[in-house]
């Protein structure tokens, strides 16, 4: 690392972050497909069938910046493809150290990575301790169809908070409480489809979670998925004392 801070935060795209603690960097949810290689939102596996979006663009809607993806181990939140896609199954070492919720074991061991390590409760890697949170991805029924998602909290020096795909909710607050975190990387964009609320933070979730710590508060999932239509621009202009980086933007405390 290049500064005196315990953590630092690369923004890749989307919700690809580059997350260094003390010296042990995580590649977290990578999303390595070429700019629009992928379909929309809505034609994706794992999407219901009955969910529709008015932007019909392809995805990723922005290119994959020249970053060094020099890391330690990968965590993936949950296996959204843009969170989780072909082109990371490819490149990644098959066996790189996999952290993950445990309802993604079988499918990360079958695309054949041969050291997954699935986290219940909290586990320890290179001095660095892993705790898994909970998360919500969207509200009501919608919420159940979305299927299981993680946030992480990574414990050394000092703390990070990787919420995942989640809105603001009890449990993020208490994992606000119970951590205390120095820095907090919220997944925004207000992701939404036809037929429902966000599945992801919005404006309101994110003041939200401003007002509930004194963390750094830093703002990713933006401009890169056609069904994010939170922009960067908006989000600055309604709120206070959050970062929202650019792609392949380092932040630190």
């Amino acid at each position: 690392m290049t500064d005196d801070s315990d953590i630092s935060v690369r923004l890749v795209r989307n919700a690809t972050l580059l997350a260094t603690v003390d010296d042990t960097t995580f590649l977290v949810d990578p999303m390595f497909t070429p700019q629009g290689e992928m379909p929309t939102v809505t034609d994706s596996p794992g999407v219901p069938d009955f969910l529709t979006t008015a932007n019909q663009k392809r995805n990723p809607l922005v290119a994959l910046p020249d970053v060094d993806f020099d890391h330690d181990a990968v965590v993936v939140t949950h296996r959204h493809p843009d969170h989780w896609d072909e082109a990371a199954r490819e490149q990644l070492d098959a066996d790189v150290p996999l952290f993950c919720q445990r309802a993604d074991e079988a499918a990360l061991t079958d695309e054949g990575f041969t050291d997954v390590r699935p986290v219940d409760d909290e586990t320890t890697f290179d001095g660095v301790t892993i705790h898994r949170t909970p998360g919500r991805h969207g509200h009501g029924e919608l919420a159940e169809g979305m299927g299981p998602v993680s946030g992480f909290v990574f414990e050394g020096d000092d703390t990070l908070y990787v919420a995942g795909d989640t809105i603001w909710y009890d449990p993020v607050k208490e994992t606000l409480d119970r951590f205390d975190p120095e820095m907090v990387v919220l997944n925004g964009g207000a992701a939404q489809f036809d037929q429902d609320e966000p599945i992801t933070m919005g404006i309101e979730d994110v003041r939200a979670v401003r007002a509930a710590t004194d963390a750094t508060v830093a703002v990713v999932h933006m401009e890169a998925i056609n069904h994010c239509l939170l922009s960067r621009a908006d989000l600055q202009a309604q709120t206070e004392g959050v970062l929202v980086p650019e792609d392949g933007e380092r932040i630190s405390l």
